[in-house]
This record gives C-alpha cells, structure tokens and sequence, in this order.
C-alpha cells in the first residue's frame, strides 16, 4: 500500500498524505507543501482543522551576514534537546520557473538525514513582503504534523524584511562587524522589528565597537556570535528562550493582524480591477480616493 500510493502521489488524497506525513513520510510532506504554494492551498487548511500553534524563530539580516550558518547551528542546539524542527528559507523566485533558486541550503547538508529535520524552500512568488505568501500555510501544516519548532529564514534584502515580525517569536537580525551594518540596519528599518541583534563573526575586528553601535541605536538583547564555531549559539538560545516566555495575548494578536494585512495587500496588488481603475486615476476620470473604495467593493455592487 505505502509504495503503490508513492509512486501516485498525484492521484493520493489531502486526507491520506496528512496521515502519511503524520506516519514520517518525507515525501507526503514534500507534496502537502507543496500544494500550500498552490491554488490548492485552503483545500489542505481546511483538512488540518484545529492546530495548536507552533514556536517560530525568525532569523533575517543582509547578505553575507551568516543567517545560514547560524541556522545551522540553531538547528544542532535544538536537535540535541530532543525537538523536531523545520527549516523554511525563503528564497527570490526564478524568473522562469517561479522556483526557489537556493533550493535546499548547502550550509545545512548536515541535518540532511535526519528525519526529525524538515529543510524546505519557498520562493517568495511575488509576493510584496520578504516572505512568501504561503508561510503561514506552511507553518499551520507543519505545527499539525508535530514540528516542535520552525526556524524561518528570509533572503535579507531591503525593507520588505520586517515582514517577518508577523509570523516570528522572536526575530533575529544578524548583522556582521564594522561596515556600517549597524547604520544600514536602522536605515532599513530591521532594528525597529528586530526582538534580539546578532553580530556574527564576533572574532572579526570592530566586533565590539559595533555591538557598541547598536546598543546605542535599539534596547534589543545585542548577542556576540561565532556561528561557524558554534560560538555564542547558547546565549543565543537562552535569549530566544527568554523572548518566547514574555509573550503575550497582545503580542500574538499584533502578529496575526500584520500577518492578515499582509497577505491582504499581496491580493489587493493582483485584484483583476486594480488596472483599469489605476488608468483611470492616471487620467483624471476618477480619484484614487474613489478608486480605492471601488477596489473593496463587492463585484456584485460595481
């Protein structure tokens, strides 16, 4: 039975891969997210019901700057303790194919097979955030497939990186030494959602004076880190840690609504309406106070 349904995914139900992802099946799995990044996507959250929330530690900052290492390394800290963790690293999309480009990262071939660690791709698609617009589908999935922890990872490019603060407890901005990184940081508005700071290659000069740097410019934990060597990923953990029991109704309530505005932007930016009432704009036929009421209009009304 389990190898005739694995040759057919295609023809497999939602119900039965759930059971299967539930049974350890790495490819039931794959397929479930698959289908979260498809139009099929409220056909496997309807099937999922009830979820109990999972922890998400969100980990973002600019190129260059570590975040795959560090997950890595998080990823080690928290296998050790027993947990099951996921790995979503969201990636720019393909311009041809709409593919993750990374694909399944080099850096964390070492939890490769281990079957208590799920690493995944998701390209971002389009959508307006750094986060792709099926993340939170992809994390309801794995809380009701028994992931104790997802650690997100964002591409770290511009602004659009506070999207992250919708969905993570805590975010984690890992910055490096000297540079500038702590100025272009505030500049990019990373430290204003940033829960804990990160600076990575803590053995390199100007290492202190930029912990310095930020101390000055956020009232955020600054941490000290050393990911390739493991350096600092305690602390890391214990401030993580701390964050996740200081939670709180109102914060939960701040990230669902961020999360809810988001993805409503991303539909609003492909309403079928939204070009001709842009047009219309453009050429003095209407306002774009009058537009906008018309973009929330039900069709049936317009």
């Amino acid at each position: 039975m389990r190898g005739n349904w694995l040759r057919n995914l295609s023809e497999v139900t939602i119900d039965e891969l759930i059971a299967a992802a539930g049974n350890g099946s790495a490819r039931a799995t794959g397929r479930l997210l698959s289908l979260v990044e498809s139009p099929r996507r409220d056909d496997v959250l309807d099937a999922l019901g009830d979820v109990a929330p999972v922890r998400v530690v969100g980990i973002t900052g600019p190129p260059g700057a570590g975040k795959s290492t560090t997950v890595g390394a998080l990823v080690s800290a928290y296998r050790a303790t027993g947990l099951r963790v996921a790995v979503l690293a969201v990636d720019p999309s393909s311009p041809f194919s709409g593919g993750a480009l990374l694909g399944d990262r080099i850096r964390m071939a070492a939890h490769i097979n281990d079957p208590d660690v799920l690493i995944r791709s998701v390209a971002a698609r389009g959508h307006l955030g750094g986060l792709a617009a099926a993340v939170p589908a992809a994390i309801r999935l794995l809380a009701a497939l028994s992931y104790d922890l997802v650690v997100l990872e964002t591409v770290g490019v511009g602004q659009s990186e506070i999207e992250i603060a919708a969905v993570a407890e805590p975010t984690v901005v890992i910055l490096n030494p000297g540079a500038g990184d702590a100025v272009q940081a505030a500049k990019a508005g990373l430290l204003e959602v940033a829960d804990i700071v990160v600076v990575n290659k803590a053995d390199r000069d100007g290492a202190d004076q930029t912990v310095r740097d930020l101390r000055a410019e956020t009232d955020a934990p600054v941490l000290k880190l050393v990911a390739a060597q493991g350096e600092g990923i305690t602390e890391l953990l214990e401030a993580v840690d701390a964050y996740h029991r200081a939670d709180t109704a109102e914060r939960r309530l701040a990230r669902a609504r961020a999360q809810i505005l988001s993805l409503a932007q991303t539909r609003l930016r492909s309403h079928p309406d939204l070009e001709r009432l842009a047009q219309a704009v453009a050429q003095g036929r209407d306002d774009p106070y009058g537009a906008a009421d018309r973009l929330f209009a039900d069709p049936a009304e317009s």
